[in-house]
């Protein structure tokens, strides 16, 4: 029954944040704010709303480990696997915005986890640390997105929904995102005792990977269409927000204790990011199959060596 009610939970989660940025968009055109900001905010959050829901849940209801570890098994998940598996598809190449500014930035921010979590927690300080950081990369990021559309970007023009309408997507998509949350955090600890496995373990490997479909099924959309690089500027933004905004506001609410294993699981997604940072420094900064597929193969083992461990 835990199983069954833990795929309801991520089902509800998707489909409500699907919902969700539908709304919250139609209402932000309504209001006749740039679709270039609606883009770098709502929509690139939305993806992430299955992470903050799991992750909120966990952290105010105590479940340390499920809070940490599923901010980091998403972030290694959608590094590891989402590009890979993208790169494998189709040979992309990294845009020049994301390769100078954001990609550092999601390095320096995780040097900035580690170094916070060091000491065996993650509490109200760092909690607003971690937000005010967010604040700042949202504001940059809109302000040079403002610069670049006064240079000659042109709005897109998409369908409109009925305010009311708009209205009644968001409190459902976000009741929706609420209550999956609660099912996939309640049910997590459940399987995790029937089978004897941690919580930090199921959160890293099968809630990790729930979480992350979102950007999983639009990173591989993306690169049947053509498109693949926009799986590595959806996964750098999603990895941002989930340590920023995430991880800030559950140690906000409680703060969040990180063991010895959850320091190395750290350290590990510093590694994984910085070593792909590396090598993406080629000529023409692409992103081939070979890469792709030593993703992959990296986390598979990863994986197994969280299992047994």
């Amino acid at each position: 029954m835990e199983y069954l009610l833990l795929i309801v939970g991520f089902a509800l989660l998707i489909k409500g944040a699907d919902y969700f940025v539908e709304g919250s968009s139609d209402i932000a055109r309504f209001l006749k704010i740039p679709s270039v900001i609606i883009g770098l905010t709502i929509v690139s959050m939305g993806t992430s709303a299955p992470e903050a829901a799991v992750s909120i849940t966990a952290g105010l209801t105590g479940n340390n480990d499920i809070a940490l570890g599923n901010i980091i098994g998403s972030n290694i998940f959608n590094l590891l696997v989402v590009v890979g598996v993208c790169a494998a598809i189709r040979v992309f190449k990294v845009d020049d915005t994301i390769f100078k500014r954001d990609f550092p930035i999601c390095i320096g921010i995780t040097v900035l986890l580690m170094l916070l979590a060091f000491d065996g927690s993650i509490a109200l300080a760092d909690g607003i640390i971690l937000l005010a950081l967010f604040v700042g990369y949202i504001a940059l990021t809109v302000a040079l997105a403002m610069k670049k559309r006064k240079r000659g970007e042109t709005e897109v023009e998409m369908k409109k929904r009925k305010p009311l309408l708009s209205v009644i997507f968001i409190i459902a998509g976000l009741a929706a995102v609420i209550f999956g949350g609660d099912l996939v955090v309640d049910n997590a600890v459940k399987i995790a005792i029937n089978l004897g496995m941690s919580q930090s373990l199921v959160a890293m490997t099968i809630v990790a990977v729930g979480t992350s479909l979102p950007e999983l099924v639009t990173s591989i959309t993306a690169a049947r269409k053509g498109d693949s690089g926009l799986a590595l500027g959806n996964v750098v933004g999603s990895n941002i927000f989930n340590i920023l905004f995430i991880l800030g506001m559950s140690s906000a609410l409680h703060p969040i204790s990180v063991s010895a294993q959850a320091l190395t699981d750290i350290y590990f997604c510093l590694g994984a990011t910085a070593a792909f940072y590396i090598a993406c420094f080629n000529k023409e900064r692409k992103v081939g199959r070979f890469l792709g597929v030593v993703c992959v193969l990296v986390y598979v083992a990863y994986t197994i060596m969280l299992i047994m461990r």
